[in-house]
């Protein structure tokens, strides 16, 4: 009885030494999971951070364009035809890009020859380019009449589809996607080369970017980037003299148009970077009373 009385405090003294391990056990579990939480939370709120302030500085970007592109001096005015620009914000650096959309191809008004060229330079072949530009003309034409390869309502039923052409223009590049034939990656590859803007039945090769110039009659690859390279090279305010497409007309930067798309890549010191693609128009009364009047926008991926 006595031996059964002197080993019971040393047990309890045990069993209340394991229940200490337990507890600094879970303590430090519960500490360490409040680490984490703390550094993921911080990790998150340093990137939403950055991704705010690379998204201010490309929309800088932005508005450093549109005031260059309205400089007085034609000698020191950015030139909009794809050349590049870089300047720092703050800590950041800003990359810009902008085109004259005269020099873009109107998918509201260009001819299925025009069209076709444009899908073939891009890698499509032949039959289905046809289909594909008279597809996009039967969308806009205001007539139920189907193209030679084109189509209209019944050809979109018998494709499983909920709708038909709209018979009427193109109201956003984007629109272009819903055409029968037309998937992602055929439209990522034309999206920088059309418009909806410059009315042009044919686009300007002064300001014409790659995807379009190679889809000018007899333009070969190496001619359209020797073209671009060239023309890019001439200081603003030079004719582009001595510039010639393949049937011996001059390239010529005639008169251009009041609306433009930009593209601004501001990236922060530690990498971290946002792309913003406007098209704007110059001229008219804006928002808040700007120059300009915002056509399209779109944010780019923060990286």
């Amino acid at each position: 009885m006595s031996r059964a009385v002197r080993h019971g405090p040393a047990r309890q003294r045990g069993v209340a030494f394991i229940l200490v391990l337990w507890v600094i056990a879970l303590m430090s579990i519960l500490l360490g999971s409040f680490a984490v939480i703390a550094r993921t939370e911080n990790l998150q709120a340093r990137h939403l951070f950055d991704a705010t302030a690379a998204r201010y500085a490309a929309e800088a970007g932005i508005h450093r364009a549109i005031y260059e592109m309205r400089n007085p001096d034609p000698l020191t005015r950015w030139v909009a035809d794809g050349r590049p620009y870089e300047f720092d914000f703050d800590d950041a650096k800003i990359e810009l890009r902008m085109i004259d959309d005269s020099g873009k191809i109107d998918i509201n008004v260009a001819d299925a020859l025009l069209l076709k060229a444009l899908f073939q330079s891009s890698g499509i072949e032949e039959q289905r380019a046809e289909e594909l530009a008279d597809a996009i003309i039967d969308w806009r034409d205001p007539d139920d009449l189907t193209g030679p390869h084109g189509a209209e309502e019944s050809e979109y039923k018998s494709e499983g589809l909920k709708y038909a052409p709209r018979n009427a223009p193109f109201e956003t590049v984007s629109e272009v996607q819903q055409v029968l034939g037309m998937d992602y990656d055929v439209y990522h590859s034309i999206e920088k080369a059309i418009t909806l803007y410059s009315g042009r039945t044919q686009p300007s090769p002064g300001y014409a970017p790659l995807e379009v110039l190679r889809a000018m009659p007899g333009m070969t690859e190496e001619q359209a980037q020797m073209i671009l390279a060239q023309r890019q090279a001439l200081p603003p305010g030079s004719p582009p003299s001595g510039l010639l497409m393949p049937d011996g007309t001059p390239v010529v930067a005639e008169g251009g148009g009041l609306t433009y798309s930009i593209e601004s890549r501001a990236t922060l010191p530690n990498g971290s970077s946002t792309r913003l693609d406007a098209t704007i128009r110059l001229g008219g009364q804006g928002v808040g009373g700007r120059p300009f009047v915002v056509l399209r926008w779109r944010d780019g991926e923060d990286q």
